[in-house]
């Protein structure tokens, strides 16, 4: 397999069924899909490998961030997205990041992804985990979380240290078994607590 530091390819799919399926098999840390990939569209790859392990981190490659896809594709579980005309270096960098479960969307994308989950239903099911899961503490973060607020105004908010600030947000990802702030927000807004 072709090898970049810290970094090894070990599988390449021709389409989205293939793309799956490979998974199943590999279960590799991060999968990177064309959001237009012929048979079954990312998107829908984005669900079925999400279905099958929540916690992997998918990046879609798109041509503009303008592609309603790519906010389909957040909602179906991928962490970020990249456009197809990024350096190599841009690419080898956003996949290392995705890794370490660090979200690549950008304020205005996470923006719209919030806005289509507000105009859509609350969710009953995803209420009652975050209330019977979540200390009240968590939940003011989560809150806070969804409302856009970045590790540093959540502690001034709260008068507790970013370090803290930082605890709970793992402890809310663990706990509601999802691993990125984006989808820790579009949670709570489905949920109706925001």
């Amino acid at each position: 397999a072709r090898q970049w530091p810290e970094l090894q390819l070990v599988g390449e799919a021709r389409n989205g069924r293939e793309a799956v399926e490979l998974f199943d098999q590999l279960r590799p840390d991060v999968v990177f899909l064309d959001v237009h990939m012929p048979g079954i569209s990312g998107v829908e790859a984005t669900r079925q490998i999400s279905m099958i392990a929540p916690l992997t981190r998918v990046l879609v490659l798109t041509i503009s961030d303008q592609d309603s896809d790519v906010m389909d594709a957040i909602l179906a579980g991928a962490c970020g997205y990249l456009l197809k005309d990024a350096s190599i270096s841009e690419l080898m960098k956003g996949i290392q990041s995705a890794a370490v479960g660090e979200s690549l969307v950008s304020p205005t994308i996470a923006a719209k992804v919030l806005q289509r989950v507000r105009a859509s239903s609350a969710s009953h099911r995803e209420a009652e985990l975050i209330q019977s899961e979540l200390s009240d503490r968590e939940i003011q973060v989560l809150k806070l979380i969804a409302n856009g607020k970045d590790n540093a105004m959540i502690a001034a908010e709260l008068h507790i240290s970013p370090k803290t600030v930082k605890n709970h947000i793992s402890n809310i990802l663990m706990k509601l078994q999802i691993d990125n702030r984006i989808q820790a927000a579009v949670y709570a807004v489905r949920s109706g607590i925001v």
